[in-house]
């Protein structure tokens, strides 16, 4: 088979392959919802956030030695080796009954997220160097295996459990996953064909002689974000829509997609645009917008009174009239905005009209009674401020789409790096990487757990989101500069120098 052709069948098969493997990796953001919210079992928020987290620690923590491993022998054998362990743990989550059960098989299944690491290295090095970031673009799509679990998993439960009749049916679901998996890792091998990079002689120690270099945890940071946050919130939404939008699983499943297929989608246009305009540009972009829709989702929904401004006594005397209007006090009025019930009835009880910005409702309420004495300066009225947002669904998905978008691109400009700086460790290096972004995905809904547990506030993990991506922008622009000044002072007006041979 000419070799243009071999290049294109291990690009859709690794492709195809790595949708399969992530959406067995976000499995359990589908199926613990589904277990908790029918009362099968009883986890609390903290037991769910470490479900949904421990497989992404798993497959985080291998990419790294799985790219050692497809740098030493081969992608080939490496990926079908890690759908058919994933394969094996997924059967056993049908047989656990308890949280530990749960947790020990969802380690184990976990490994399909280490594909990852082999696929990137596994593929690059069937495209030449201003190709590669379309290819792995479109081989990272495979994200978008996220947004197959969220919508299809939980029509594949109601199915399985003949729509709730019989709650013991989703025991079917993790052996339809394996099941799966076992025919994906044979279309793998028969339509792939072996290479591996050339490196004769070298030990372990030397292949991870790159991660003494600053760039990858810069590159490590980055990916944090965009991977870790993606996968994060790719399983963290649909709890989010299940309690503050009072959804149903379907449906909570079908908005989260809305986040997490662009995100996988568009991957593969973030590696034409990293080829075509400079990673760093692209990056750049990503994280300024990732800032701005963190920071409109951090805005709660709310329906709360505040103090306003009241209405001062200008002279004592003593109260002659107290209406919803006004008070008379020594012959003088005073002016009062009354409450208006109606329109309140209107704004907070319908709640019929799209609000797109926080809406107020004034008014005074009298604070003093006819025959009282009051002083010069003292307080008459009180002013009652009553703040209501709705975060209408449409306008919050709007901003989840740009984040899902956002991350995506962002994700391909990350990887786009490795191949020009690390050419010959591409493995190695997009291992950790990918250990690093994983860690994200892990620590995510962990933390999205607690925060919740501790404030009762769900846009906590929108506040978590802006911090970090005000972090990662911060140390890309300080990085960038102090390297154009002191390095290369030509290149202050050009944000993407070539790279220096390695």
């Amino acid at each position: 088979m000419p070799e243009k052709y071999k290049s294109i069948s291990v690009l859709t098969v690794s492709t195809a392959s790595f949708v399969v493997c992530f959406a067995c990796w976000v499995l359990y953001g589908v199926l613990v919802a589904f277990l908790v919210d029918n009362g099968v079992y009883s986890f609390d928020a903290g037991q769910v956030g470490w479900l949904l987290g421990v497989p992404i620690l798993t497959g985080s923590l291998l990419r790294l030695p799985a790219g050692v491993l497809t740098d030493r022998y081969g992608g080939r054998v490496v990926f079908v080796t890690i759908m058919l362990i994933s394969a094996g743990f997924m059967y056993l989550v049908s047989y656990c009954t308890d949280f530990w059960q749960f947790f020990l098989a969802g380690l184990g299944f976990g490994i399909s997220g280490a594909s990852f690491a082999v696929g990137i290295a596994y593929t690059s090095l069937w495209f030449p160097r201003e190709k590669q970031g379309t290819a792995l673009g479109i081989f990272g799509a495979g994200n978008a295996g996220a947004s197959l679990t969220s919508m299809g998993a939980p029509h594949l439960l109601n199915f399985c459990t003949d729509n709730l009749h019989f709650l013991e049916g989703w025991r079917q679901v993790p052996r339809i996953y394996a099941a799966i998996l076992v025919v994906v890792s044979l279309l793998f091998w028969f339509c792939s064909f072996p290479r591996k990079v050339e490196k004769k002689g070298i030990s372990i120690l030397q292949q991870l002689a790159p991660l003494r270099e600053v760039r990858v945890w810069r590159f490590g940071l980055y990916y944090f974000f965009v991977f870790g946050g993606f996968v994060a919130l790719s399983q963290w939404l649909i709890s989010y829509y299940l309690n503050v939008y009072a959804m149903s699983l379907a449906m909570a499943g079908l908005m989260a997609s809305i986040f997490s297929l662009p995100s996988g989608v568009i991957r593969a246009i973030g590696g034409w645009l990293s080829d075509k305009f400079g990673a760093r540009s692209v990056m750049y972009s990503v994280l300024v917008s990732c800032l701005i829709a963190s920071l409109a989702l951090c805005v709660p929904r709310m329906d709360v009174e505040t103090p306003g401004q009241g209405v001062m006594c200008t002279k004592k005397g003593i109260v002659e009239s107290v209406t919803a209007s006004e008070i008379v006090v020594a012959g003088k009025c005073y002016k009062l905005r009354a409450k208006q019930q109606d329109d309140l009835l209107t704004i907070f009880e319908d709640r019929k009209e799209l609000l797109v910005w926080p809406t107020t409702v004034f008014w005074q309420e009298p604070l003093v009674k006819v025959g009282d004495s009051v002083l010069k300066k003292q307080i008459l009225a009180q002013g009652v401020t009553h703040i209501f947002f709705q975060a209408n669904v449409w306008i919050f998905t709007f901003f989840v789409l740009v984040l899902g978008v956002m991350t995506g691109i962002g994700k391909a400009a990350v990887y786009r790096h490795i191949p020009d700086y690390f050419p010959h460790d591409v493995g190695v290096v997009g291992g950790i990487v990918g250990v690093i972004g994983g860690l994200g995905g892990f620590v995510g809904p962990i933390v999205f757990g607690y925060l919740l547990q501790a404030t009762g506030i769900w846009t906590t993990c929108w506040m978590l989101f802006a911090m970090l991506s005000a972090v990662c922008l911060w140390w890309m622009h300080v990085t960038i500069t102090r390297m154009l000044r002191q390095e290369a002072p030509h290149l202050t007006e050009n944000i993407e120098p070539f790279p220096r041979p390695t």
